[in-house]
């Protein structure tokens, strides 16, 4: 009999479950930050090749300027 009570209750759970998700704005803080820290890993990855070729000649420079 508990059982059959059970399941007539998880609807109505559920849905308070769902009341509370829509009205809970912590999690859309958290999500609001993964997407701007995700953002901000693109923008560096994008960066660090130009960067990154930059430094590369810049060293083959130096090599060639001291000898080695």
């Amino acid at each position: 009999m508990k059982n059959k009570l059970a399941i007539k209750q998880l609807p109505q759970h559920v849905l308070g479950k769902l009341k509370f998700f829509v009205h809970d704005r912590e999690g859309a803080t958290a999500i609001e930050y993964a997407v701007i820290a995700g953002l901000i890993s693109i923008a560096l990855l994008t960066a660090a090749g130009p960067i990154g070729t930059r430094i590369g000649t810049l060293m083959g420079a130096i090599k060639s300027a001291i000898g080695a």
